[in-house]
């Protein structure tokens, strides 16, 4: 896909930022996904569907029920550890999926602009291992693929590469690998966490949950500071709509009755609880409490600091 196929944002301006107790919890944009994603990605979500569904628009959907998604990175500083939790899709990475194949963002700049030039990172978690998690874990540079964050330790769950390990792979999850995670394993950068069930601190206040079904080993992030919480949700919920329908499964879920059952749970668990959601694809405003409704739940959104949410 050419450059001009994807409209650059100023790479100077303020991320949106929430807090979370002392700590203050950054979104790096990447892209707003394209219309067609909606349909490929969550075909249960249905124009009808999505009219059941009011509180869903104007945020999350438009008035025609097409859902609204983004890939973005979520980034803290915790202790003096900078932390990026999933990078994206990346630049220039050769792709089956027309959205992101040969993507030209200014992501890098973004993060820069953010005070997270990528030397100072610390710590990069990578909840799954999909292409649209892992894109920005390398850059091109002398023609080959090398770490873009030089200096951190790359986590992700030890089930999750025990997985891909032990999987036959066609050749787009292959390239991939190639180019976005195997870089990272043969600089001596890649840490295999093992994921206890009741989750794994990797950082004061940063702790990995488990969270199968989508991949069998992806994690949710879960931060603490001073008494507040915030998920950060991975691909647990791709999008807003699998709140109000928690049923709805994702085309690429590997196991999506356990994907759905994950995501029962985690959406029980904060549903009338301050803890704040991080949709890791929910388009602005990307953060809201879960509340109940009826038999399902609602986002209510939270808008970033400064920024008013609507609903």
């Amino acid at each position: 896909m050419s450059e001009t196929s994807h409209p650059r944002a100023a790479a100077t301006a303020q991320p949106p930022t929430w807090s979370v107790g002392d700590r203050a919890v950054l979104r790096i944009d990447e892209t707003a996904l394209p219309a067609a994603t909606g349909p490929w990605l969550l075909p249960g979500a249905t124009a009808d569907v999505v009219s059941r569904t009011p509180w869903l628009r104007p945020d999350f959907a438009d008035e025609a029920g097409v859902l609204r998604l983004a890939s973005h990175s979520f980034a803290v500083e915790v202790d003096g550890l900078r932390i990026l939790v999933d990078t994206g899709i990346g630049n220039g990475k050769r792709r089956a999926n027309p959205a992101w194949h040969n993507l030209n963002s200014d992501y890098e700049a973004r993060l820069t602009a953010a005070g997270f030039a990528p030397e100072t990172v610390d710590i990069v978690i990578m909840t799954h291992l999909h292409a649209d998690h892992v894109g920005w874990n390398t850059r091109s540079e002398g023609g080959s693929w090398v770490p873009t964050f030089p200096h951190a330790r790359y986590l992700t769950a030890r089930a999750e590469w025990d997985y891909w390990a032990g999987v036959e792979m066609e050749e787009a999850r292959q390239q991939m690998f190639r180019d976005s995670v195997h870089p990272v394993r043969d600089a001596g950068l890649l840490d295999l966490v093992d994921i206890a069930d009741g989750g794994t601190d990797i950082a004061p206040g940063v702790r990995l949950l488990p969270s199968p079904g989508h991949t069998p080993g992806q994690v949710t992030v879960e931060l603490r500071s001073r008494g507040e919480r915030a998920l950060i949700s991975g691909d647990s919920v791709h999008h807003p709509v699998q709140i109000g329908h928690p049923e709805l499964c994702s085309c690429v879920d590997i196991a999506p009755g356990i994907a759905a059952r994950t995501r029962h749970r985690m959406l029980d668990s904060l549903a009338g609880t301050p803890t704040l959601l991080l949709g890791s694809h929910f388009p602005p405003p990307t953060a809201g409490h879960v509340r109940r409704e009826g038999d399902a739940y609602r986002l209510a959104p939270v808008a970033p600091a400064g920024a008013t949410a609507r609903g």
